[in-house]
C-alpha cells in the first residue's frame, strides 16, 4: 500500500503510480523466456564481408559523412572503476601483507608499465615520504595500493573508468575518454569537421568529467583540425526501479521507499533525447591506444557504411511504396531484401493478399536500424547473437542474454552453448525515418525482455528490476544487422591488468 510520502517520492522521481504498480507485477510474475530459433552464425544471421565489398561499404560511410548530417558517438560511462580494482581491495583486507595471488604479484612486478605509474609514484612521494620502489623494497605494497585506490591518492577505486589514466605516449598519457576523443576524430567526423561526442556520466563525476573535457579538448581539437562538441547527461531518475524483498514487499530505508538504477536499459532515454542521424555506441573500457586504432576505424567505417546503404535501400523502397506505383515484383524484391538482409523471416507472408503485404512490408521497414559487430566467440562472458521469435510470430536477429533464455530446457540450453560470436557492444545506429523525422525509441521496446537480480544493501539481501537492456530487449523491435568484426577491435579493461595486455601498451 502507498502511502502520501510515497506517492510524493514517486512524482518527485517523475515515475507514475501505475509505473510501480508494474514493476511489482513484474516481481511477482517474473519475465518470460524468448523463444530462440537459433543462435546466430556466419551466413546464418551474421554477414561475413570479403575485402573488395568492405571498400565500397567504407566508400558509402565516407560519401554519407560529406553530407551535412549529425553523426554523434555515444559512450555510457556512468559506472564506478570499483570491480576493476576489486582484487586490489581484496589484498587490501587480506590477512597477508605481501602479494600472494598471480593477479597481486602481476600486478606489483609490472606496475612501472601502468600509464598511471608516475601519478601514484608522485602521490607515494607526497603521502608516504616515499617513492612507489621504495615503499616496495620495505614492504609496504598495502601502502601503494592505498594510494592508488582512496581519496588521498589517485581515488580510482571511486572513479569511472572513463576518468582513469589507460595508455601512455611519448607526450604524455591519455584517459579512456580520451581515447574516445581521438576516436570521433578518426571516424565519426562530418563535411563540417564537427565531432560530436555524448558521455552519460553519474552525478557525483560530472564535474570531473567537465574540467578534463576543458583541460584536454583543445589539443586535441587543433591535432585533428575537427571542432568537437561534447556534451554530458545522467541517468533519469524516471528510469529508477523499486527494490523489494524476498516476499516481493517494496524495501524501506527510514520509512522510505527503496530505489535502485534501473541498469543500461535506461540509458535509452537519453539515447532518446538525442537529435542525431546516426549515433555509434562503444562502451567507455573497449579502446586501444593509437597504435592499434587502425583495426578499430577501418571496422567502425564498415559497419557505418553497412547501416547507411542497408538505410537508403529501405527509404527507396518506403517513398515507392507511398507513391502507390509499385509493382508485384517489386513487392516481391522487397520481401526478399527484409528476408536476405535483414535476416526477418515471416512464414505467413505466402497467405497475404498484395494489400496486407504492401502493410507488412512498410511495418517492418519503418523502424530504427542497427548494425552490431561481432567478434569470434573466445569465452567472453555476456550477450549473444541469436535468431529469436517476436511477439508477432516473425523471426528476427537479436542480442540476448543468458538470462532471457530458459537455459534448463536442454535444446535452448545446447543453442546457447553453441554460439560461434559474441556481443562486444559495437552498434552504429539510424535514428530517424525515410520522410527525416526522429523515431520515438521507447515505442520499440519489448518490455518483456528485463529481468531480476539479487543484490544487497547493508547486508541485506534484496530484488532488483533491470530494465530491457539498451542493446537487448530496449531494441527489441528495431531492425538488426550483424556483421563480424575481428576479435582485434575488442580490447576492454575488466580489471586493471587488462592493461598490461600487448593492445593496451
Amino acid at each position: 500500500m502507498l502511502t502520501n510520502d510515497d506517492k510524493d517520492l514517486i512524482a518527485a522521481k517523475g515515475i507514475s503510480v501505475r509505473q510501480i504498480e508494474e514493476q511489482l507485477h513484474c516481481f511477482f510474475a517474473g519475465f518470460p523466456y524468448l523463444p530462440v530459433v537459433a543462435s546466430a552464425s556466419v551466413n546464418k544471421g551474421i554477414r561475413q564481408i570479403p575485402d573488395e565489398e568492405q571498400a565500397v561499404y567504407i566508400e558509402a560511410w565516407q560519401a554519407y559523412l560529406a553530407q551535412d548530417k549529425e553523426i554523434v558517438k555515444f559512450v555510457p560511462a556512468s559506472g564506478a572503476a570499483s570491480r576493476m580494482f576489486m582484487d586490489l581491495f581484496e589484498f587490501l583486507t587480506a590477512r597477508y601483507s605481501f602479494p600472494s595471488t598471480p593477479f597481486e604479484q602481476a600486478f606489483f612486478r609490472n606496475i612501472r608499465r601502468f600509464a598511471f605509474y608516475p601519478a601514484l609514484d608522485g602521490l607515494c612521494l607526497l603521502n608516504e615520504n616515499q617513492s612507489v620502489d621504495e615503499l616496495i623494497a620495505v614492504n609496504r605494497y598495502k601502502s601503494v595500493v592505498d594510494n592508488l585506490l582512496y581519496e588521498k591518492g589517485l581515488n580510482y577505486g571511486n572513479l569511472p573508468k572513463g576518468l582513469i589514466l589507460f595508455h601512455t605516449y611519448p607526450e604524455g598519457t591519455r584517459t579512456a575518454m580520451e581515447e574516445h576523443l581521438v576516436e570521433g576524430a578518426l571516424y565519426a567526423c562530418n563535411a563540417a569537421r564537427k565531432v560530436n561526442i555524448h558521455f552519460t556520466v553519474s552525478s557525483g563525476h560530472r564535474a570531473l568529467f567537465e574540467t578534463l573535457i576543458r583541460e584536454k579538448t583543445a589539443d586535441y581539437a587543433q591535432r585533428f583540425g575537427v571542432d568537437y562538441r561534447i556534451d554530458f547527461s545522467e541517468q533519469k531518475s524516471s528510469t529508477d526501479t523499486l527494490a523489494v524483498n524476498a516476499n516481493n514487499q517494496p524495501v524501506r530505508e527510514n520509512g522510505r521507499l527503496v530505489f535502485r538504477p534501473g541498469g543500461h536499459g535506461a540509458l535509452l532515454e537519453n539515447l532518446n533525447d538525442i537529435a542525431a542521424d546516426v549515433v555509434f555506441i562503444k562502451n567507455v573500457d573497449n579502446v586501444t591506444p593509437d597504435a592499434f586504432k587502425s583495426e578499430t576505424v577501418r571496422y567502425k567505417q564498415l559497419i557505418a557504411g553497412v547501416l547507411v546503404s542497408y538505410q537508403r535501400q529501405m527509404f527507396d523502397y518506403l517513398d515507392l511504396i507511398d507513391s502507390g506505383q509499385y509493382t508485384h515484383g517489386q513487392l516481391i524484391e522487397m520481401l526478399y531484401f527484409l528476408q536476405d538482409r535483414l535476416c526477418i523471416k515471416n512464414p505467413e507472408t505466402k497467405h497475404l493478399e498484395d494489400g496486407e503485404l504492401v502493410l507488412y512490408i512498410k511495418s517492418k521497414l519503418n523502424r530504427p536500424l542497427r548494425v552490431c559487430g561481432m567478434v569470434r566467440n573466445t569465452g567472453e562472458p555476456g550477450g549473444g547473437p541469436f535468431l529469436a521469435v517476436n511477439p508477432d510470430g516473425t523471426i528476427s536477429p537479436q542480442i540476448l542474454e543468458s538470462s532471457q533464455i530458459d537455459l534448463k530446457d536442454p535444446e535452448m540450453k545446447a543453442l546457447f552453448e553453441s554460439g560461434t560470436h559474441f556481443n562486444p557492444v559495437d552498434l552504429v545506429c539510424a535514428l530517424r525515418n525515410y520522410k527525416g523525422e526522429k523515431f520515438s525509441l521507447p515505442d520499440y521496446v519489448d518490455m518483456n525482455t528485463g529481468f531480476i537480480s539479487s543484490k544487497s544493501k547493508k547486508g541485506k539481501k534484496l530484488k532488483a528490476l533491470e530494465l530491457p537492456g539498451l542493446w537487448n530487449g530496449a531494441m527489441s523491435d528495431w531492425n538488426t544487422v550483424f556483421v563480424e568484426v575481428p576479435l582485434a577491435t575488442f580490447n576492454p579493461v575488466k580489471k586493471v591488468n587488462d592493461l598490461l595486455q600487448p593492445e593496451h601498451q
